[in-house]
């Protein structure tokens, strides 16, 4: 037995909000919409990962989502293009990342990386 995905389901009373942050900033595609759920994603190939933290590193909270990126700096221009503020970082972190916290549209931490 293997596990073919994980998907994360963060709670939203109005599940388009989060549209702007996932498909425009971040980049994914819409890839299911049932008007109470949207679903984004990316058909690049990725790894199935579970974290389970104490704390989010250098003593941040534990993020809800990494979302780790190829262009971090693209990430950044655009969230601060939409004046959507950076709750910690960006950093280089000891352990070989460049990343930064925000908050998505639904409350949900994110922690945004890319490795250096």
């Amino acid at each position: 037995m293997k596990v073919n995905r994980i998907v994360a389901n963060l709670k939203s009373n109005d599940a388009a909000l989060a549209r702007s942050f996932y498909q425009d900033i971040l980049g994914l595609d819409l890839l299911m919409d049932h008007g109470w759920i949207h679903t984004y994603g990316s058909d690049a190939s990725m790894e199935v990962q579970v974290s389970v933290a104490s704390e989010g590193g250098s003593g941040t909270d534990v993020p809800a989502l990494s979302i780790e990126v190829d262009n971090l700096e693209e990430v950044l221009k655009r969230l601060k293009g939409r004046n959507i503020p950076i709750v910690y970082g960006p950093v280089d972190e000891p352990w070989g990342v460049r990343r930064f916290y925000v908050q998505d549209p639904t409350g949900a931490l994110v922690n945004i990386l890319q490795h250096i």
